[in-house]
């Protein structure tokens, strides 16, 4: 008999995890409120890249001249324009496009999708509230909560949709802010940051550390704001907002100094907190944390041995390519596959600014907290003759790797498409690759993978004990 496997979520973790179990021949239903692709798709990652995508264009336009490329008549790039409505359509039809391909694989694999919300109401059952109308109950052998995250509130603004916004609801402004305030300069708002300070907006961000994306290589973090200063926007440093006033067409936030910045609009950007909520875990005995995230093991199995949690809800690194993984795991686990714990030391993850910032594995300080010393070699891209075409030459690529066996532990890449450019250094991490066999590897001339290797040519040389 197939195992029966009911998915809450329908984000990266759970349709990934539902396209593994129906391979493996489990009778799967994904509960969802929404597309296929879940916030991810059809809110977060997909629109905002795509958002960043048609901000990058602007830049395209505003170096097109210093590269010979010349428009007919007389073109005055103060009268550059953007469309806003037409590039929020643009990015939502992307997204909604894009979750529709999914759903149409899920259902050529034989996945049901239920529209509505369920919970746990039993032993091996779950109870679906119907978009439709009236209840479903599901006797599952299995089930997997993947039910995502929600930005995160405090409790002194409320977000009005017109003035005072989250990430998701500016696809929905008729127009560039004049003066956008970004609340937040993580990942979610450097990139906002950036790209509505490519479409035209003044912008202010409030960063509450001494760096903006505190959590990244701080070499990486001082290239991007210093391009994001060149480029006209104001950063306040060590800045905390405290409190937020609309007042008729402008917004005040105040912060901790006493002191206020106003502006036309205001863009929380302060992190996510795990949908763990009304999911009938009381009901099974499995508790969330004082977060309220999941508490899941290697394989993401939660306390109770049938259920199951994978992506944001277990409150980790909350990045699609995780979530996904983590849906599989628990997936080919649930069904009895074997299968590896994933890797914390291998993830890769990129922050879509401009230059992006692109990271995997270990920082040379995680590593030595676990016990080993490593070796870090930094190239600037300014001698790239790929990075000089392009005018990209912002940015670096830098190798860590361990002392004695040279082995690639971790490595940064700022640069234009830092997101494609990790990828070789991410494949010498997850297969422990020396300094050797990365540099050793031919790449393309010109290229911008070439300083890749050749970073790791200047470390394998550092790290000969033949040369000392």
């Amino acid at each position: 008999m197939s195992q029966r496997i009911a998915i809450l979520g329908g984000g990266p973790a759970g349709y990934e995890a539902a396209l593994v179990a129906a391979e493996l021949g489990a009778e799967v239903t994904v509960v969802a409120d929404e597309g296929l692709g879940g916030n991810c798709v059809l809110w977060d990652c997909v629109p905002s890249k795509a958002l960043i995508v048609a901000a990058e264009a602007m830049g395209w336009v505003h170096n097109a001249e210093s590269l010979g490329v010349r428009f007919g008549g007389d073109l005055d790039l103060e009268q550059v324009s953007v469309d806003y409505p037409r590039v929020a359509a643009n990015v939502l039809d992307l997204g909604a496009s894009q979750s529709q391909d999914i759903e149409r694989r899920a259902s050529s694999s034989d996945v049901q999708l239920m529209r509505g919300r369920g919970r746990i109401s039993g032993a091996h059952q779950v109870t679906v509230e119907l978009e439709s109308g009236g209840e479903r109950v599901l006797d599952v052998d299995h089930v997997l909560l993947a039910t995502g995250s929600t930005a995160r509130v405090l409790p002194f603004f409320e977000p009005d949709g017109e003035r005072v916004l989250t990430g998701q609801q500016v696809y929905g402004l008729e127009e560039v802010p004049e003066h956008l305030i970004v609340v937040g300069s993580g990942a979610t708002g450097a990139e906002f940051a950036h790209a509505f300070l490519r479409f035209g907006s003044q912008v202010t961000l409030v960063s509450s550390r001494d760096l903006i994306m505190p959590t990244e290589d701080p070499d990486a973090a001082s290239v991007v704001e210093s391009v994001f200063e060149r480029r006209g926007m104001r950063i306040l440093r060590n800045s905390r907002a405290i409190s937020c006033e609309r007042r008729d067409d402008e917004v005040a936030v105040g912060l901790k100094d006493g002191s206020e910045v106003v502006g036309s609009h205001v863009l929380f950007t302060v992190g996510q907190v795990p949908t763990s909520g009304d999911l009938g875990l009381e009901t099974i005995g499995v508790e969330v944390n004082a977060w309220g995230a999941i508490d899941v093991d290697s394989v993401g199995r939660t306390s109770c041995p049938w259920v199951y949690a994978a992506g944001d809800v277990t409150g980790g690194m909350m990045l699609a390519s995780v979530a996904a993984m983590q849906g599989r795991t628990a997936m080919w686990h649930a069904l009895g596959q074997a299968v590896q714990p994933i890797r914390w030391d291998s993830v890769a993850a990129t922050i879509f600014t401009d230059p992006e910032v692109a990271t995997v594995g270990l920082s040379p300080s995680d590593a030595e907290a676990a016990g080993f010393p490593v070796e870090t070699a930094r190239l600037d891209f300014r001698s790239n003759p790929r990075a000089k075409m392009s005018h990209g030459l912002d940015g670096f690529v830098k190798v860590h790797a361990m002392v004695g066996s040279g082995t690639v532990v971790g490595g940064v890449v700022v640069s234009k498409r830092a997101s494609d450019l990790i990828q070789p250094l991410a494949v010498a991490v997850q297969n422990r690759l020396s300094v050797a066999q990365v540099a050793q590897t031919m790449t393309v001339y010109p290229s911008m993978a070439g300083s890749v290797a050749e970073c790791a040519r200047m470390l394998m040389s550092r790290l000969d004990p033949t040369r000392h």
